[in-house]
C-alpha cells in the first residue's frame, strides 16, 4: 500500500529558517557555487523576519516536512511604473522532485504577483541548466537571451562606492 502524499505551500515562518538555509546550501552545491555561500541562519532570519525584511519566502511541505522553498522580493519597473515580483531562488529537495512541487511554488508566486498588482514576475536561470529552462518554458516563461545580469560585489562594490565621493 502506498502512503498518501499531502503537499501544501505556505508563507515561511521563523521556525523554517534552518530548513531554508540547508536548502540554500544544497542549491549552491547543485549550481557549483558553494564557494560563494556566506549565508548563515542568523543573517537569513534577519533578511526574512528582521526589523526591515528584505525578502519573503514560501515553503512547500510534504506531509508536514519542509521539502521546498522559494525566496522572493519586490523590484520596480520604470517602463510599467509598477512593482514586480522577483524570484531569487526556488529549490525542491532532490528526493522530492518530479512531483509537481516546483510548479505549485511558481503558481503560488504568480498568484501573489497578481494579488499584489505586480506588472511582472521574473527570475534568472543558469544558461547550462537545460532541465530548468525547459521547465520554465512549460510554465509560460520567456527566456530573454539578450539580457545579461550585471553584478558588483566585494572589493569592486567598495571601489565603486568610493567613486561617489
Amino acid at each position: 500500500m502506498t502512503a498518501v502524499t499531502h503537499f501544501t505551500v505556505r508563507p515561511a515562518e521563523p521556525a523554517d529558517v534552518s530548513h531554508i538555509h540547508s536548502m540554500i546550501v544544497e542549491l549552491a552545491v547543485f549550481e557549483k557555487l558553494e564557494h560563494m555561500v556566506v549565508a548563515t541562519e542568523e543573517l537569513l532570519h534577519e533578511g526574512l523576519f528582521g526589523t526591515r525584511p528584505a525578502c519573503e519566502a514560501i515553503v512547500g511541505e510534504e506531509n508536514g516536512e519542509v521539502v521546498a522553498f522559494a525566496l522572493f522580493f519586490h523590484n520596480f519597473s520604470t517602463f510599467l511604473t509598477k512593482k514586480g515580483l522577483y524570484l531569487e531562488d526556488l529549490y525542491v529537495r532532490q528526493s522530492h522532485r518530479g512531483k509537481g512541487y516546483g510548479t505549485q511554488l511558481l503558481s503560488t508566486l504568480a498568484q501573489i504577483a497578481v494579488e499584489r498588482k505586480c506588472g511582472r514576475f521574473e527570475w534568472s536561470v543558469l544558461d547550462w541548466n537545460e532541465p530548468a529552462i525547459g521547465f520554465y518554458r512549460t510554465m509560460g516563461a520567456e527566456i530573454l537571451p539578450e539580457w545579461r545580469i550585471c553584478r558588483v560585489t566585494g572589493e569592486a562594490l567598495d571601489h565603486l562606492a568610493r567613486r561617489a565621493d
